[in-house]
């Protein structure tokens, strides 16, 4: 998942981070070459020490030893037994040795050894005094640290307000242009840059969609226009033909269809010219819609569907529901979720259901699977077994349409048996 965090806090976080680990790196690395140091430092300076007491006693063994360091050591063979037990035993060299003294305390000394024609030397240098100043020296570069990533993090602060002032800018513009609902040239107002050639892009992106959108208005009120009026002669030549008195009751049924044909095909033109405008909420004109009765209606309408299938369609209407929509509206969203649900069913029931603030459409049908139910409103998206020449439309009419009035519209599997559930709550 990408992060949502603005550009100039990743800025300043990366600087400070970069800041403090370089920081950090310098402190690590000065303290790992100071150790190294002092350490061959101390060595060099013990096994001279050493040396030069041992050379001094042999050549002038009446003289005493005098050494710089704390503690020194001259013994022969047969006086060796007077050092501790642990130092008898050690060659010509200098040894770190850790022991705990009388009390327990734990002490940590470096020790130079020295054996020359029967003289054995040691000298002794207590690091426990480097401690302190070890101590000393991490808090220091603890203090340098955290300064510098202060320091860095002010730097961070400021350079990221010069660098992101032409982004920043930008921005701001294309929020002020999406609350005033209208767009204005971007690149006169910025250098002719990276951040220029991207307000110049947006310029003409912003262009060819506006082109685009005043395109679709002018085609979709052109064929609304266009379409309205045959659908007007229609409706009107067919009231006109039913009040004829020589009218057959087969020809009148016919009649009544192309009739309710004719609605749907107005209604369904004027959602689309709704989803069109592309509006946040739909409009309502002050119109309430009683559900049940436009269920009821597109029911009506889609009984043809049927032809001969073993297949019933019920209402059930448990409490009055009302919505502030159109007719025309409703009656889209419902024609498509009862038509699937009639042409996916072979036989048993269609129940449409109307109460506590929904409409659900329950089939008994193949069903669907729980992870294609979301798929199914995309565009160009069909069940399977679909048959006919559908182009996978209508659940994605219906998510627009449920979308422009704040309605969710879903699907899911039955529970119980075969079939699919298809509901609208309106909210």
């Amino acid at each position: 998942m990408q992060s949502r965090r603005k550009l100039r806090f990743r800025l300043v976080l990366s600087f400070a981070l970069f800041g403090f680990g370089l920081s950090a790196l310098f402190a690590v690395a000065s303290l790992y070459v100071r150790a190294k140091v002092e350490d061959q430092l101390v060595v060099s300076a013990l096994q001279h020490d050493v040396d030069q007491a041992v050379d001094k006693v042999i050549a002038h063994p009446d003289q005493p030893v005098s050494s710089e360091l704390i503690q020194a050591w001259i013994k022969s063979d047969r006086t060796l037994y007077k050092m501790p037990l642990s130092w008898q035993s050690l060659g010509t060299g200098v040894h770190d040795i850790t022991e705990a003294d009388a009390s327990g305390a734990v002490r940590h000394y470096k020790l130079a050894v020295r054996r020359k024609d029967g003289i054995i030397g040691f000298v002794r240098y207590d690091v426990g005094r480097e401690e302190l100043g070890k101590r000393q020296l991490v808090t220091s570069l603890f203090a340098v640290v955290l300064l510098f990533s202060l320091l860095s993090l002010a730097i961070g602060l400021w350079l990221s307000r010069k660098v992101l002032k032409p982004v920043t800018s930008l921005a701001q513009r294309i929020r002020d242009f999406r609350k005033a609902g209208k767009a204005e040239p971007l690149a006169q107002h910025f250098a002719d840059d990276e951040v220029g050639e991207l307000a110049q892009a947006l310029d003409d992106y912003s262009a060819r969609l506006t082109a685009m959108v005043a395109r679709d208005r002018e085609f979709n009120s052109d064929v609304s226009h266009e379409l309205r009026t045959p659908l007007a002669v229609i409706a009107s030549t067919t009231e006109l033909l039913q009040g004829s008195p020589d009218l057959t009751p087969k020809l009148a049924e016919r009649l009544k269809r192309i009739e309710r044909a004719s609605r749907q095909a107005t209604e369904l033109i004027e959602a689309l010219l709704l989803l069109s405008r592309a509006e946040r909420r739909g409009p309502t004109r002050g119109e309430t819609t009683e559900v049940a009765k436009v269920a009821a209606d597109v029911i009506e309408s889609q009984r043809p569907q049927v032809r001969g299938k073993p297949l019933e369609i019920e209402l059930e209407a448990r409490e009055p529901l009302s919505v502030n929509a159109p007719a025309s509206v409703l009656s889209v969203a419902l024609t498509n979720l009862i038509g699937n649900a009639i042409k996916y069913t072979l036989e048993g029931t269609v129940r449409v259901e109307v109460g506590a603030g929904r409409i659900e459409v329950i089939d008994t049908g193949p069903g669907i699977k729980p992870e294609d139910a979301e798929r199914l409103f995309q565009r160009g998206v069909r069940g399977e077994g679909a048959g006919g020449s559908g182009a996978g439309l209508g659940l994605a009419i219906v998510r627009r349409l449920c979308e422009l009035y704040g309605w969710e519209g879903s699907m899911r599997p039955r529970a119980d048996t075969n079939g699919a559930i298809a509901s609208i709550v309106f909210t």
